[in-house]
């Protein structure tokens, strides 16, 4: 089938005497350029004018346009249109379609031919406006054509059917324009009519009487001629093609009956004609379901229409509420927008059952869909408050927070108000805004309840934060990344109001909740959003800095919560920045109270390190000394602590309680961060200094002292001081690596390797509490009691976020050298099993491997192949697992990429380390060449290498393997991979069912063997959270892990069906709705399947089919499905729209782990 360019090309090559395609090249050239030459009207006069002198010739013009819009280079002769009928023409035009392309100009992509579809719909209202008056009632033109296009969209051929479809639809939304305009006039000509008539008979106009009623019957005859042809077309056409299996077909009808629905209601807004809209509303293609639901808004703007809609809006409201979670973002938000007109327009409305079903929606992932929900919600809230007549706007704003706070705690999200807020941020910002009220709520007395304050408090510092950053929630993407100048102005002017209202009553709020830790801590997030400079503005202002300083100093003596604590060392943090002239007051009042908690240590240190010779210390001293360092070890992080000297103290300490067994993780995990911050902030110092040869022999003794008694600290059962050892050690690793010295000499002798053993242990802290299934033994470790009435599934999502931050440890050690690329193997051989939980850091560390050393990188890949194997063979090995082992290869194939020739040593040195460990020489007690299997694991390599490198390969495996292993079914196998590009499934099934069992060499890595499979037992956790029919609230999911890919359902082999199949069937009954009907297909078109299913066709339908090109035109079952697959729709069950989580959520691992 031709192409949009060149059956543009062509056109003007046409030699019919009529010039045929003058319109159409006319009709082209308006749509292809920016200021077109000829405008339709002006190419719509022309052909009325050309009609005019001669009908048969003029309209003979028409359909040749009509058919070389549809792509066909076939031509209408007027021997052909005088003796054929519409059906013998349109069967010569399939012959001569013969173009190679399935695409036609209403198809083809690209922005030229994306204007035609507009300049062809121009040219059809043209048309039908130009002719209203007289050619329209002519019986000739119109129902000529119209027939044409009624057999045209009946056709087999995509082309035609989608073409004369959307001109047939075109022409009656013009014909039923006219229509209305007809019925208005006969309507006042009738009232005149009437009028005139009713006088008595000596003031009666006889002449005027007689004209009114000529009039009145042309004007019936006219109506009754428009209505004849809308009939005609919409039974003709619409009928058949809104089920029509195209689904671009389907919207255009869907979309136009809307407007008909709009302009002609006293026709068309009946249930025969509402039920169309009702019946698509199930359509399994979202665009077609998108323009039902926009034609369902048109409607219900329209007050004068509610009541023909009631019918409707009963039968079809449980749909239309379904439909709000809709697989498809742009549909639901439809949705939404049509419920709230619903809503605000007719007298039932939606009880609070049917709500239900749009307020959580709020929290959704997708901004757009959350959007839209806030607006239902600050629908309703509105009118809630206005039901209630308040006086004035703070009265109104206040009425507006207590029934939100209410909303919050109901829907019981508690932890994302972000999320609400920025859903009503859009239509809410005012009121969001309202500072003043807030903080009034908060600090008068007995105004709210104890929760409500804490929602109050949440919301208020998530408005805050998206007034003074005027970005969305993490988890709910963006549009537009970039703001407006605009956007930035009031961004600023939000920023300002903050601080000059927030600056003196801060330090109000924090005094109040200075007790309660879970709303001070979100209070002490205020100050980050302030423009800290305007405590520098005003001399006034310093007073409430110091209140400020005062109260989080208090703050850290009072709390020892690590959430309350991490809040107040990001605000040290922030106050004491070098850029703000009032740092050093900031810095002053922190250092004082460093003072104090050293003080506080200090005076229990020498206690707490006497365990071991006093027995058990105690229990008050034992808290008093662990509150204070972990006050300490909180600060740290903020404020260089060397200079109080503590690193000692908290290196005895951790040693004498590894001596002594006592492992206190309230007192071990506060002094391991105490002295990882202190050798921390002193690397730091060494850099920005000149440091003598004493210092820096100390240092690096203080960092070999605690990196082994962190090695130590791994092999504990103690969870929490296990894997705070293991964290601190890669962050030190790093720190002190021969890299980070590199570009200073004098910093050289601090560089730290890691020992052999410690290499050991870090591998097998991975093996053993990072790539296992035991989250259920592990989480009865880390929940405290308090944490175990949570709910289990968050606690799930914090263990493996857990986990992916010391992979992502791990994998650092490896990516900047500390560790040798082999140690990565540990990590690329668990590449397929842990491929939902862990996939994107290990795709990541695969290829900054290959840009460090590409061949060293492969040969990494192809050694942990060769472990698993091993394990493989040494263990009760089976089938399945050498599988499993081979679907690991194929995924780190693909990890090779595409340039095959920047890829070609890595590959080669690949297949030949693979080669020898396959025929490597046995060991004592080994039968001969026990790895041979392998090569069926190294085939799956085999499709990314060059033809140069097959030959060579191929020779290496003769030369390396003995002769008479050549007939063995893996080395068969691994030979017909290097012979073809792709190893077809029946060699794959070629290949030995059994797997030589030797004993192999044990593994240099200790693990914990894990139960089960991970494809089975994995991830259940993660999957769940699909929303059942029966819920009303979207699912929970957590921002930090991917979404898991959904499952492709395996495609089983259908039956032939040609495009004109329909996916909806048109019910019986016309009159009546019916809830439960459902679109079926249509039964297939027996004369095609008869030909089809024929071995032997007839000579007549030889003739057709080598017109055709082998069925290029008339789409089978499988070129349908390949192109517009009608995926199952089931927007009650399965929706992409997740819930975000705020929970402990932190940056992107791989944002933090490889900038």
């Amino acid at each position: 089938m031709a192409s949009g360019s060149s059956a543009l090309d062509s056109l003007g090559e046409l030699d019919s005497p009529t010039d045929s395609g003058s319109d159409y090249e006319a009709t082209m050239k308006g749509t292809k350029r920016r200021k077109p030459a000829v405008s339709k009207q002006t190419v719509v006069d022309e052909w009325l004018d050309s009609y005019k002198r001669s009908q048969e010739a003029g309209l003979l013009v028409l359909i040749n346009f009509i058919v070389q819009s549809c792509g066909c280079k076939g031509v209408v002769t007027r021997k052909m249109f005088d003796s054929m009928q519409n059906a013998e023409i349109i069967s010569t035009l399939t012959k001569e379609f013969n173009e190679d392309s399935v695409n036609y100009p209403l198809c083809t992509p690209g922005p030229q031919l994306k204007r035609f579809k507009a300049g062809l719909c121009e040219f059809a209202r043209v048309l039908v406006r130009s002719c209203r008056n007289s050619l329209v009632y002519d019986e000739y033109l119109f129902p000529s054509l119209l027939a044409l296009l009624t057999g045209l969209s009946d056709s087999q051929v995509r082309a035609f059917r989608h073409t004369s479809t959307l001109l047939a639809i075109k022409l009656m939304t013009g014909l039923v324009e006219v229509a209305v305009v007809v019925s208005v006039q006969l309507q006042t000509t009738q009232q005149q009519y009437n009028t005139e008539n009713s006088k008595r008979a000596h003031d009666r106009a006889s002449d005027r009487l007689e004209e009114l009623q000529a009039t009145v019957r042309e004007l019936r005859e006219n109506r009754e001629e428009l209505s004849s042809m809308m009939n005609a077309t919409f039974r003709g056409v619409f009928v058949h093609r809104y089920r029509d299996q195209l689904p671009e077909i389907r919207g255009v009808c869907i979309e136009e009956l809307g407007l008909w629905l709009k302009m002609d209601p006293e026709d068309f807004l009946n249930d025969g004609c509402l039920k169309y809209l009702g019946w698509t509303m199930h359509d399994k293609q979202s665009p077609v379901r998108l323009q039902c639901v926009r034609a369902l808004q048109g409607l219900y703007q329209e007050k004068e229409f509610i009541g023909r809609l009631e019918l409707f809006t009963s039968r079809f409201k449980e749909r239309i509420l379904s439909m709000v979670l809709d697989k498809d973002p742009d549909v639901a938000v439809e949705v939404v927008n049509l419920l709230l007109l619903i809503q605000q327009r007719t007298d039932e409305g939606l009880d609070e059952e049917e709500c239900g079903h749009i307020y959580p929606l709020v929290y959704a992932s997708h901004r757009g869909l959350a959007s839209a929900a806030g607006g239902f919600l600050y629908s309703k809230l509105k009118s809630v408050i206005t039901s209630h007549s308040q006086e004035n706007d703070k009265a109104n704003n206040a009425a507006f927070f207590q029934i939100l706070i209410s909303f919050f705690i109901q829907s019981e999200f508690h932890e994302h108000g972000a999320y609400l807020v920025d859903s009503l941020w859009h239509v809410a910002g005012s009121e969001l805004r309202d500072w003043e009220t807030m903080t009034t709520f908060l600090l008068q007395d007995d105004e709210l309840m104890y929760e409500e304050e804490g929602v109050l408090i949440e919301l208020m510092m998530c408005a805050i934060r998206q007034a003074a950053q005027a970005t969305p929630p993490v988890g709910r993407t963006q549009g537009k990344k970039n703001l407006s100048m605009k956007d930035k102005k009031i961004q600023e002017q939000d920023k300002r109001r903050i601080t000059t209202h927030f600056i003196p009553l801060l330090p109000q709020l924090l005094a109040k909740y200075s007790a309660d830790a879970r709303n001070v801590k979100l209070l002490l997030k205020a100050p980050l959003y302030f423009d800290l400079e305007m405590y520098s503005s005003a001399q006034w202002l310093e007073k409430h800095l110091d209140l400020l300083l005062s109260q989080v100093c208090g703050i850290v003596e009072k709390h020892t919560e690590v959430a309350v604590l991490e809040a107040c060392a990001h605000l040290v943090s922030a106050l004491s920045s070098d850029c703000y002239t009032f740092s050093s007051r900031a810095q002053m009042a922190f250092s004082q109270l460093f003072d104090v908690l050293t003080e506080c240590f200090s005076t229990y240190v020498n206690d707490l390190l006497q365990v071991g010779e006093c027995g058990i210390a105690n229990d008050d001293d034992t808290y008093s000394g662990a509150t204070a360092l972990k006050r300490i070890a909180a600060l740290s992080s903020a404020k260089d602590p060397t200079a109080w000297k503590l690193f000692d103290s908290c290196l005895e300490l951790l040693k004498s309680r590894m001596e002594s067994r006592e492992l206190d993780k309230e007192l071990m995990v506060p002094a391991m961060k105490c002295a990882a911050f202190h050798l921390m902030w002193a690397k730091v110092n060494v850099v920005n200094s000149k440091p003598t040869e004493a210092e820096l022999k100390r240092l690096k003794k203080e960092v070999r002292s605690f990196c082994r008694v962190c090695q130590d600290c791994l092999s504990l059962n103690q969870i929490d001081i296990r894997d705070q050892a293991f964290e601190l050690l890669c962050d030190l690793l790093l720190l002190y690596s021969v890299g980070s010295v590199r570009s200073e000499p004098a910093l050289q002798a601090l560089a730290h390797l890691p020992s052999d053993s410690l290499r050991s242990e870090l591998a097998a802290f991975l093996l053993d509490y990072v790539f296992t299934d035991t989250e259920d033994v592990e989480l009865h470790g880390i929940l405290t009691p308090t944490e175990k009435s949570e709910d289990e599934e968050e606690m799930k999502i914090r263990l493996l976020q857990k986990k992916r931050n010391q992979l992502a440890g791990y994998c650092k050690l490896v990516i900047y050298g500390v560790l040798d690329l082999t140690a990565a193997t540990d990590v690329f051989k668990h590449y397929n099993k842990y491929f939902k939980d862990f996939g994107d850091i290990i795709k990541e560390t695969l290829s900054k491997s290959k840009l460090i050393n590409p061949v060293q990188s492969a040969k990494t890949v192809c050694l942990s192949l060769q472990q698993l194997f091993s394990e493989m063979l040494t263990e009760h090995h089976s089938r399945q697992d050498l599988t499993e082992i081979r679907d690991l290869a194929k995924r780190l194939a693909m990890s090779f990429g595409i340039d095959l020739h920047r890829v070609r040593k890595p590959l080669v040195a690949l297949h030949m380390d693979g080669i020898r460990f396959a025929f490597r020489d046995p060991q004592e007690g080994e039968q001969p060449n026990p790895n041979v299997a392998f090569l069926e694991i190294l085939s799956e390599f085999s499709f990314k290498l060059l033809q140069p490198d097959r030959a060579q390969l191929a020779e290496f495996l003769k030369s390396a393997c003995p002769s008479a292993a050549l007939s063995w079914p893996p080395v068969k196998l691994y030979q017909r991979s290097l012979e073809a590009r792709a190893t077809s499934k029946a060699t794959e099934q070629e290949g030995g069912d059994e797997v030589p069992s030797h004993d192999m060499p044990v593994v240099k890595r200790r693990r914990t063997t894990a139960q089960g499979s991970a494809s089975t037992t994995r991830g259940s956790w993660l999957d769940n959270s699909s929303i059942q029919s029966s819920l009303h609230t979207p699912a929970l999911t957590s921002t930090v892990q991917k979404q898991p890919a959904k499952r492709i359902a395996s495609r089983k082999p259908r039956p032939v069906e040609s495009d004109i199949s329909s996916t909806l069937t048109e019910p019986e009954s016309e009159d009546e709705f019916s809830p439960e009907l459902q679109m079926r297909k249509v039964k297939l078109n027996k004369r095609w399947l008869a030909s089809s299913s024929k071995n032997t066709p007839s000579p007549r339908q030889q003739d057709l089919n080598s017109h055709l090109n082998l069925l290029s035109l008339i789409e089978d079952d499988i070129s349908e499905r390949d192109e517009d697959e009608i995926e199952d729709y089931h927007s009650d069950s399965d929706t992409g729209y997740t819930l975000p989580s705020t929970r402990h959520t932190s940056l992107s691992v791989l944002d933090e782990l490889f900038d």
